[in-house]
């Protein structure tokens, strides 16, 4: 057991090793430069800003990432051996029953995958390999790569995360199991990290992008940017519009008071053509007594 001082000491010095360990992150890579805050006369200076500093990152990413490419070797290309296709169902049939595997990761494909394999293939003659996150179509590079670098035969792709992958005919297991012309396990994840940083910048950017002809847009639509009316957009302003509500309602209007006068004048028409009308026999009796 520690005492107190000690057991301080130690959490103070693992303290500082994850924050000196985040420091050399790829992902904390900045602009160089430092940081000021700046006023902008307008939105477009901010995303434009915004925009250079990004490109600038993505560019400097790209550089770094350069350093993790690995010459492939030169030499005679191994062609797999052909299967016919009873042994392929059959080999997908053993394949997808037995429980021995290999998973790739973030790291992608580096030595210690092949190294895996190799070391099913001792005493199995298949391997299925998950791969874990892969995005859409990536399976299929994945087992491209890994069919030139292990030399096995890609039997079948369950999902769209497994390969079951034969080793095949007469298979020796080589001295060298991992190949040269992969990268370790270190800089696998090295790389890794500047892969998920310059992904997260590229969808920024087009983020950045969007949004400046989103600006655009308003800015022709508007004209005025402190005017925020949807309906300014239209071809009549509000204004017209109310005035053209307030004409309908008054030629309504005006039109019910029109018809309200007609229906009046004709009953007075009509009063005076009864006036006006010879009188009845009845009439004539009463008159006559």
């Amino acid at each position: 057991w520690l005492t107190k001082k000690r057991l301080k000491l130690k959490r103070k010095k693992e303290r500082e090793e994850r924050n000196a360990a985040n420091r050399k992150d790829p992902r904390r890579l900045t602009v160089k430069g430092k940081k000021k805050k700046r006023k902008f006369a307008n939105p477009e200076e901010r995303i434009k800003h915004k925009l250079e500093r990004a490109k600038i990152k993505e560019a400097s990413l790209v550089e770094k990432l350069k350093r993790y490419e690995v010459a492939k070797m030169q030499g005679p290309e191994v062609r797999p051996h052909e299967i016919t296709g009873e042994e392929r169902f059959y080999l997908k049939k053993m394949g997808q029953k037995r429980s021995n595997y290999v998973p790739i990761g973030r790291r992608g494909v580096f030595g210690g995958v092949i190294l895996n394999m190799h070391m099913h293939w001792k005493k199995h003659e298949t391997v299925k390999v998950i791969c874990n996150n892969s995005k859409p179509g990536q399976v299929q590079q994945y087992a491209e790569e890994l069919a030139k670098l292990s030399g096995g035969v890609p039997v079948n792709i369950i999902g769209d995360d497994t390969i079951v992958f034969y080793r095949g005919k007469g298979y020796v297991q080589p001295k060298v199991m991992s190949p040269i012309d992969t990268l370790s396990k270190k800089r696998a994840y090295e790389k890794s990290k500047y892969e998920q940083s310059l992904e997260s910048v590229r969808h920024f950017i087009a983020i950045a992008e969007k949004e400046l002809e989103l600006y655009y847009r308003h800015v022709a639509l508007y004209d005025d940017l402190s005017n925020r009316n949807p309906l300014s957009i239209l071809d009549d302003s509000p204004l017209d519009s109310c005035d053209h509500h307030r004409n309908r309602l008054y030629t309504s209007c005006s039109d019910t008071e029109a018809d309200s006068e007609d229906e009046e004048e004709s009953d007075e028409e009509l009063g005076e053509l009864e006036n006006d009308s010879p009188p009845s026999n009845k009439d004539l009796s009463e008159t006559g007594r």
